[in-house]
This record gives structure tokens, sequence and C-alpha cells, in this order.
């Protein structure tokens, strides 16, 4: 039998401004404008919505809303031919120590995956493009073809992504340990060590959860409570 997942340690990833020091929407709109498949200005308009949330003006649900609806406004069957070519456009802008961080936690035989909020459909080249086989997005709703801007649940964000990495690891347990009724077991939450990489105080929830959490790069108010919890602080990554 394989070895259940308790033998692997636990390593998480937000992607924006944590492995990837931008916007993934924005990177993808500006990809999709210069394709052609979206009309000129569809990026600055997602950019000025950016700033809104960043301001505190608008939601977040406004914001990933606007993304689906804009960003993906194009027909289903068309999306592995552009999730490809952007695949190959954003290799290069990977950075080197952001691929070798994943690299080393993938040698140490570490469970890797990242959990973000941006939508799956954007975040599934930058996985494939750091070889990390697991990831947990926001799951946009899909319609006669066409995404509706609409979610599956709620957003892969803030308190849902500790409910979305315990839902993937009881499924992953189950499937390790051949127990298809999923019920929780030691494989879910007997690692050695649980590491999560974040930039934002959004992300708290599931720092407290690990065993180990990382703050890269953080905003002022993941800064003042890793500060005050005495949490390792990474200015960059190498």
């Amino acid at each position: 039998m394989a070895d259940t997942l308790a033998s692997f340690d636990l390593a998480l990833f937000d992607l924006d401004f944590t492995l990837i020091p931008f916007d993934s929407g924005l990177r993808w709109a500006r990809f999709m404008v210069g394709e052609g498949v979206l009309a000129p200005g569809t990026d600055e308009a997602y950019l000025e919505v950016c700033h809104g949330y960043v301001a505190g003006r608008t939601p977040i649900e406004v914001l990933h809303r606007f993304a689906a609806q804009h960003l993906l406004a194009i027909a289903s069957d068309e999306l592995p031919g552009l999730q490809a070519r952007f695949e190959a456009a954003i290799r290069a802008e990977l950075p080197a120590a952001s691929r070798e961080l994943v690299a080393r936690h993938q040698q140490a035989g570490h469970l890797c995956c990242i959990v973000t909020t941006t939508n799956e459909i954007v975040a599934r080249p930058f996985a494939r493009a750091f070889g990390i086989g697991h990831l947990l997005a926001s799951e946009p709703v899909r319609v006669d073809g066409r995404y509706t801007g609409d979610y599956l649940g709620p957003l892969c964000h803030g308190a849902a992504k500790v409910a979305r990495v315990q839902a993937w690891l009881r499924a992953q347990a189950a499937e390790t340990a051949g127990t298809p009724d999923g019920q929780p077991s030691a494989a879910a939450s007997g690692f050695r060590q649980r590491v999560f990489y974040s930039d934002a105080r959004s992300d708290l929830p599931l720092l407290e959860w690990v065993d180990e959490p990382i703050a890269v790069r953080p905003d002022p108010g993941l800064r003042a409570h890793a500060e005050a919890r005495g949490w390792r602080i990474i200015e960059r990554l190498e």
C-alpha cells in the first residue's frame, strides 16, 4: 500500500505577491488584450477595480466578479490553447528564488499546493509553470460554455482557504488510504510540519492553522501581526 500523507510534510503557497511579485489577474488581462481576445482597456479597467479593493472601497467579491465577467469573457473551448500560450509567456517571469523554494520542498518530499483567491482558470497555468500539481483556487461558474461571473461556493479567500485545504486533505487521505467514505484520518492532520507562505493579512486564518506561518513581503496588517507573534518574515524569497 502507498505511504499515507502523514509521511510527508505539507507546503502551502499563496500566489499573488508571494510566489509571484505581481497580480496574476492583471497579467492574464494584459495577455488577453495582447492576444486580441479582450478589448483594449480591459486590463486598465481591471486594474482600477484592484485599486479600489486595495484602498478598501471595493469588496473582494466585486473584484472577482469583475474578473470572471470580463477577464473570462470567452468561450470555454478556447481556453486550453490560451492557457497554454499564457503559461509559455509567464514561465520566464517566474522569480528564480520562488522556483528554487518550490523545488526545495519538492525534493524534500513535501506535498505542495498553491492556495489562492485567484480564479482557477488564471491560476492553473502558474501552477503548471511552477510544477505544482495541486491547486486550490476560486472556481468560476460556467453555463452553456460561458463563464457567468458567479463562483461555485465561496471564494477561496480568508477562512474559506482553511476549509478548502481541510476538505482537500480529507479527499487526499481517503484516496491514499483507500477509505472512500472520506472520513478524517491521521493522514489529514498528521504532518510533521505544515508551512504556509503568504503576503496578505486576509490569509491570517490559514497562517494561524499551519505549524509554521511565513510572511513574505507582508502587507502592513500582516507585518504587524507577524511581528507581534514572532513569525518568520521574508522580505524577499532567496
